[in-house]
């Protein structure tokens, strides 16, 4: 064979490799790219001033990698130009539900501007939260059903839990009745609210191995500590078993560690300190 043959050859395969890769493996394939697979969710840096002075702050603390809350009430070419301009990229966004039901394609359409391919439910209003088994799996059906849309237009959808969904019906988790019913919605695991809504966030990394998207890395504080910052902690600095987490992770598939915090008082310390311990733990 000779050498421009095996060129266009060893081309074919590769880009048949890649597009044969599930949605889910390629957006991670694509963020990811020989970093460290380590993101910071914006929602952390919302009271820092703009936007590109929250920006300014994650490139500052190290990171390459966020997840945006929304469009964060700019164009799509301004969000575009502040990630670039402060060298990151944009992984992931949460959307809500509510919006995705009145305007998936504007949607679309933005994240598709600023190379974002995974948007994420990231939690379900009072109003609309199911209280039955059956009502799970309705919701199931409706989160299914616009994954199947969305992947059809290069969008992987995901969900981002909190502690509600730990409720029990009949031995089993409302989150895990909405993950086993609507397969094809990607996971994204938040540690500290599984852990807070008394599961095992190992175990269920265990079970949806291939299915987690990424988990948000942080920590649940002891008690009587941390009372003004909703008793979460940095990655690290808590009561989670993070020696159990990053071996069910790394199992788990291409996962993203997603530094967030709800209420920080200081947010550069927290970030800062979680990043520093995710980088002795996680492999790229």
């Amino acid at each position: 064979m000779d050498l421009k043959r095996f060129l266009r050859l060893s081309l074919f395969i590769s880009l048949f490799t890649l597009n044969a890769l599930p949605l889910l493996a390629r957006a991670n394939l694509e963020a990811g790219k020989g970093n460290v697979p380590i993101a910071l969710q914006m929602y952390t840096l919302r009271h820092v001033g703009s936007l590109e002075e929250q920006f300014a702050m994650a490139n500052k603390a190290g990171f390459n990698a966020v997840e945006l809350v929304g469009d964060h009430n700019v164009s799509s070419d301004e969000m575009k130009s502040l990630l670039e301009k402060y060298n990151l990229k944009a992984i992931s966004a949460h959307i809500q539900l509510a919006n995705l039901r009145q305007d998936s394609q504007s949607i679309v359409e933005f994240n598709n501007a600023i190379g974002n391919r995974v948007l994420i439910v990231p939690w379900i209003e009072p109003a609309d939260r199911p209280a039955s088994a059956q009502a799970w799996k309705d919701m199931a059906q409706e989160l299914d059903n616009l994954a199947r849309h969305l992947k059809k237009q290069g969008m992987t959808l995901g969900y981002h839990n909190h502690d509600f969904e730990m409720k029990k019906y009949n031995g089993k988790t409302a989150l895990e009745i909405l993950f086993d019913h609507a397969p094809n919605l990607a996971i994204e695991l938040d540690m500290a609210w599984v852990t807070r809504g008394g599961q095992d966030p190992a175990r269920l990394l265990k079970k949806y191995k291939g299915r987690v998207f990424a988990v948000h890395a942080k920590d649940h504080a002891p008690i009587g500590t941390r009372d003004d910052e909703m008793n979460f902690a940095p990655a690290g600095e808590g009561i989670l078993t993070w020696d159990d987490i990053f071996p069910a992770a790394e199992k788990a598939g291409k996962v993203w560690f997603i530094v967030e915090h709800d209420a920080p008082k200081d947010p550069y310390s927290i970030i800062t300190t979680a990043r520093k311990f995710l980088l002795k733990h996680v492999n790229p």
